[in-house]
């Protein structure tokens, strides 16, 4: 196994490409989807290997409402048959499934299995995967604003509005990996990744398996994080 020096403790994928994967090959856009999950696997797999604790996955953005009804319908289905079939391989392999997002407009058999998974693999800290669902930065912002409105509070700190956030119960992101070359964050936690370490790597997500990932990881290790300081 390839020896990292410095690895970080958790890792967002915004998972890029699953389209043009599969439109190069004279494929639906569904069967990219699909071979995405396919990739996710993988990285669960590497991200246990190299010792990564936390793993974020943008697997459905709210923005993502805007695509076709055939597109969405292939993306639930794939989510529903991945969560019932994965259940027993994250017990085994004792990975906590998370998710952030607002689930209300998801199929309601979607959301039981999903929490179900959750609460079966809650006590689990080898890794934790957490899947973001109808997950928006901004919305994110808003409805964590909003609670804390209705709590009362006149002024709001950095640090109450981390504990507010979807993402309370994992740490900000170190390590921020868009695939397929396009450098955007596209409203992905906007507020937690604000000294995040951002990498852009041309492979589709498809195609992203163990060596993209060490790759990645060595370009990470080689960052100097400053956090605005001066060594």
């Amino acid at each position: 196994m390839t020896k990292i020096l410095k690895v970080p403790q958790h890792i967002a994928f915004i998972m890029d490409g699953n389209g043009r994967w599969a439109t190069r090959r004279g494929l639906p856009r569904n069967a990219g989807h699909k071979a995405g999950v396919k990739a996710i696997e993988k990285t669960i797999d590497a991200c246990i290997k190299y010792g990564v604790k936390y793993a974020t996955f943008f697997a459905f953005s709210t923005e993502n409402w805007k695509r076709s009804k055939e597109e969405i319908d292939g993306i639930f289905k794939l989510l529903r048959e991945y969560i019932a079939k994965e259940d027993n391989l994250f017990v085994k392999k004792h990975v906590r499934l998370n998710s952030i997002g607002v689930l209300d407009p998801f199929p309601e058999d979607l959301k039981q299995s999903l929490e179900k998974t959750k609460k079966d693999t809650q006590n689990y800290d080898k890794l934790t995967v957490t899947f973001a669902l109808n997950y928006g930065g901004r919305d994110d912002i808003i409805r964590a604003v909003n609670t804390l409105i209705k709590e009362g509070k006149k002024e709001i700190t950095d640090k109450e509005l981390l504990a507010t956030l979807d993402t309370k119960s994992i740490p900000e992101p170190d390590f921020v990996l868009r695939t397929s070359g396009e450098n955007r964050i596209s409203n992905f936690m906007l507020f937690q990744m604000a000294y995040s370490e951002l990498y852009f790597p041309k492979v589709l997500w498809p195609d992203f398996d163990e060596k993209h990932l060490v790759k990645a990881l060595k370009v990470y290790a080689k960052r100097d994080r400053r956090y605005g300081g001066i060594k």
